[in-house]
């Protein structure tokens, strides 16, 4: 039995912390959420701390340390960790400018000939306005650095586009993060993620997955940070898996390795899918949430060994589909405090916005918890999803009714 800490708070962490604690490893999570208290021990703290992390690591002293989001590895705690002799899953500072910097990640695509979207990357609000009247097309504005999801805007029109640049470069409507952006062109097609776990040389693929970022049903309302997600995407056919294998894994993971940060971690790549043509959206270091929900139960054999670099675990031949419940409000101003009753309903109820108030659990986030289900096809998967989250309420609760309706389209 290895002493395991898991870094982070969202349903992927609950998700990670689930299966380690099922293969029978001692769990501590930092700071975690009502689900990892239930099979492990919660810390105080925050997971981009990295002072913090590093004190409570002496406190604990364990085997491995495993960083859910990508705020930690942006800020080094990998790089940390390792300095003081723990042993970490996720890349080095280095390695994480993949998803720390949009810039950077463009400029790495286009120097090792994987395949994006044609882009301009500016310092300077005056030239990327003028860029962008002289384009006079629809656009993607993002910015260079994190911004929680939310620092990506689809402008349709140039004044869309000029709004963006000025609430990136010029409002700082999200810090720091803005001050470089990057403009790319606007690409037509179906969206879907390809995971890979890599050990800076091989890697395991997982099967491809769909997230479902509107709000409500039919893709409709604001973006949030996911409403549910399934794999795998029947999208991604085994002949474009391949492919995506070699034109983008292999010269990435090679390419990291040839430029002196050897990626180690889970690398994501975010894609736009046109028939058997494909193009990177963008890379991320880490597991997505909710996609960790329905991958972590797909995955065959030790999670712990992979997560320690053994290549030798497999992938199951069955598919697995979540669907978010979210808090009253959310993604706006989401409500908290409500009692959530029905959490005995499933095996897999990974949770996110949660925590323990006396003998109750309650909503503490706007994305509650991911009703996960797996089955011999999407179908199965579907049904026994949907049929937990009949079971499971609180007060304002709100979910979609569509995750994955278009792989079950007839």
């Amino acid at each position: 039995m290895a002493r395991v800490m898991v870094l982070g708070s969202g349903s992927r962490e609950h998700a990670l912390a689930w299966r380690l604690a099922a293969e029978g490893h001692q769990i501590w999570a930092l700071p975690g959420n009502a689900g990892t208290a239930a099979v492990g021990t919660n810390l105080e703290g925050r997971a981009d701390d990295v002072s913090g992390v590093i004190s409570a690591a002496k406190r604990v002293r364990p085997d491995l340390v495993v960083v859910g989001p990508e705020a930690p590895l942006v800020a080094g705690v990998v790089d940390a960790l390792e300095t003081e002799g723990f042993a970490a899953f996720g890349p080095s500072r280095a390695a994480a400018e993949l998803e720390g910097s949009k810039a950077f990640m463009k400029r790495f695509l286009k120097r090792h000939g994987i395949p994006t979207a044609a882009f301009e990357v500016f310092d300077d609000m005056g030239a990327a306005e003028a860029w962008v009247r002289a384009a006079n097309r629809p656009l993607v504005v993002k910015t260079d650095g994190l911004a929680a999801g939310k620092g990506v805007v689809v402008a349709k029109t140039t004044d869309e586009a000029l709004a963006a640049v000025h609430a990136a470069m010029r409002d700082r409507v999200f810090g720091d993060a803005g001050r470089t952006i990057v403009i790319e062109e606007v690409l037509a097609g179906e969206e879907a993620s390809f995971h890979v776990i890599s050990d800076g040389e091989r890697w395991l693929a997982l099967p491809a997955a769909q997230d479902h970022k509107r709000v409500f049903d039919g893709d409709q309302g604001p973006n949030t940070g996911g409403m549910g997600a399934y794999a795998p995407a029947p999208v991604v056919t085994p002949a474009l898996a391949r492919a995506i294998e070699e034109r983008v894994v292999a010269k990435a993971i090679r390419g990291m390795k040839s430029e002196g940060a050897p990626f180690r971690g889970v690398l994501f790549v975010g894609l736009m899918i046109d028939g058997d043509d494909f193009s990177v959206l963008e890379f991320n270091v880490r597991f997505g949430d909710p996609e960790a929900c329905v991958l972590v139960p797909l995955i065959e054999g030790s999670l712990y060994d992979l997560l320690r670099g053994k290549m030798s675990v497999g992938v199951r031949n069955e598919a697995a589909l979540g669907v978010v419940l979210a808090a009253d409000g959310y993604p706006a101003k989401p409500r908290t405090g409500d009692v959530i009753e029905g959490l005995d309903a499933g095996e897999m109820i990974f949770h996110a916005g949660t925590k323990r108030d006396g003998d109750r659990v309650v909503t503490s986030g706007g994305r509650v918890l991911c009703v996960t289900a797996t089955g011999a096809d999407l179908r199965e998967a579907h049904d026994r999803a949907y049929a937990t989250v009949a079971k499971v309420h609180f007060a304002g609760e709100h979910h979609r009714s569509d995750i994955g309706a278009r792989a079950l389209r007839p």
